[in-house]
């Protein structure tokens, strides 16, 4: 069955993460492999982020197609030892969903079910309007690469985003 789209979820923000994966049985597990990825002892004096510009939550599949989209960009350009890339959040956010039977007579069958609580069918991470998913940091003149990875990164997000330079701002301007 393919992917089911956002509006059949409910939206969690308003309320605490529901985390206990022991009473839920058959959890999926994530998707994203790496959370540090480039070299993780070097300083480098530029940081840009990837910063959400409404709250929502973003699917493991869709933080790991945008980490694995940046990711491969600073590799093949500046090389993995000329970046730092952080992944700022984690996915815990347990999604339900309710099977619904469908063919003929399946309305009746399902009248019962208005408010049931549904099985696991994946996990996502709550995103806060402002909060930070992903740091670079670079050297200063890979600035426009880093940032070029940033936006590749966004086309694969769920929500508006913008791009802003934390550190190293006197270096660019």
């Amino acid at each position: 069955m393919a992917k089911r789209p956002a509006k059949t979820f409910r939206n969690y923000n308003s309320r605490r993460a529901f985390t206990r994966r022991k009473y839920m049985g058959g959890v999926p597990g994530s998707k994203v492999v790496h959370y540090d990825m480039g070299n993780l002892t070097a300083q480098f004096p530029v940081k840009i982020s990837l910063i959400a510009d409404e709250s929502c939550q973003v699917r493991d599949a869709a933080l790991e197609a945008g980490r694995i989209t940046a990711n491969r960009l600073l590799v093949k350009n500046i090389g993995v030892q000329n970046f730092y890339m952080k992944l700022r959040i984690h996915p815990f956010q347990v999604l339900r969903e309710n099977k619904q039977a469908t063919g003929a007579g399946a309305d009746r069958v399902s009248q019962g079910m208005r408010q049931a609580f549904g099985k696991p069918v994946g996990i996502s991470a709550k995103v806060k309007k402002g909060q930070k998913i992903f740091t670079i940091s670079v050297n200063k003149e890979d600035f426009l690469v880093a940032k070029d990875a940033l936006r590749r990164c966004g086309h694969k997000l769920s929500t508006p985003i913008r791009i802003v330079v934390d550190e190293g701002q006197k270096l660019i301007n």
